[in-house]
């Protein structure tokens, strides 16, 4: 065995490998990104529930823009003014109020209110649902009650009740994806202190929404009339609150004549 054939090759390659490693060493510590530790410590406070409630992509990039950006550091509504707290404790800043919210169904076509259509025997959501005619229920605008809002909480906060999403404010952390999952957009988040709820969304005259379902609104502008805050009005056949300017006076709950408004705290 000659040292040229055999030997020098093997050191060379050695040699080689050796000069390699040293340049991508020097190279990282060059080109190294520094990156502030405070959003590590702010990544692990958040819930890493990746819901976007807070209006980033994910709990990772809400980290980021509070240290780099100076986000707003009560924005994560799953973790609530606890998580808020510490979040703030990192930054060095008085953590602000945070007003709770809860998810709310603008429906109440159960099925002691209104029928099906047909018999829907294809995949069992609401997504899949839709596709065919709008829907199932006789109300093309009403809860499809398959159950993807429940499917996609984390809290187990969504329970199908005789046909129709049901949310309990108590598990209820107002993440908001249930109102992303839902096809019919019959879901929305408003402040648990604003306690009216419309519970209907049909676009149908009320004649129409009627014959569809018991429960349905008739569009009839009564509460619009009673509300002397101006936060309610009809919109496309539907009376549709605004929270900012609700009071939580019940005005409008009282005058309903079909009990399309409910008052969370009765």
């Amino acid at each position: 065995m000659s040292f040229e054939t055999y030997v020098l090759p093997i050191l060379i390659f050695a040699v080689l490998g050796l000069l390699a490693g040293v340049l991508l060493t020097v190279a990282s510590k060059v080109f190294e990104v520094k990156v502030d530790e405070r959003i590590e410590k702010i990544s692990e406070i958040l819930p890493q529930a990746n819901c976007g409630a807070c209006g980033f992509a994910g709990c990772g990039d809400y980290a980021a823009a509070i240290v780099e950006k100076g986000a707003p550091t009560n924005l994560c509504k799953p973790g609530g003014m606890d998580t808020a707290a510490q979040v703030s404790a990192v930054m060095g800043t008085t953590a602000e109020a945070m007003v709770p919210e809860v998810a709310v169904v603008h429906c109440s076509g159960d099925c002691n209110a209104t029928t099906r259509k047909f018999d829907f025997n294809g995949v069992q959501s609401c997504q899949a649902a839709k596709r065919f005619y709008g829907g199932t229920g006789a109300c093309s605008f009403g809860c499809l009650g398959y159950g993807d809002c429940m499917n996609m909480c984390d809290n187990q906060a969504i329970s199908m009740v005789n046909g129709i999403a049901h949310i309990s404010s108590a598990q209820c952390v107002a993440c908001g994806k249930c109102v992303k999952a839902c096809p019919q957009h019959l879901i929305s988040v408003r402040p648990v202190t604003k306690h009216m709820d419309v519970r209907c969304s049909s676009a149908e005259n009320g004649k129409l929404t009627k014959m569809h379902c018991k429960n349905g609104c008739l569009g009839c502008k009564i509460c619009e009339k009673k509300c002397v805050s101006g936060a309610i009005k009809v919109v496309d056949f539907h009376a549709v609150i605004d929270y900012e300017k609700c009071t939580g006076c019940g005005v409008c709950y009282e005058a309903c004549p079909v009990g399309a408004i409910s008052n969370c705290e009765q």
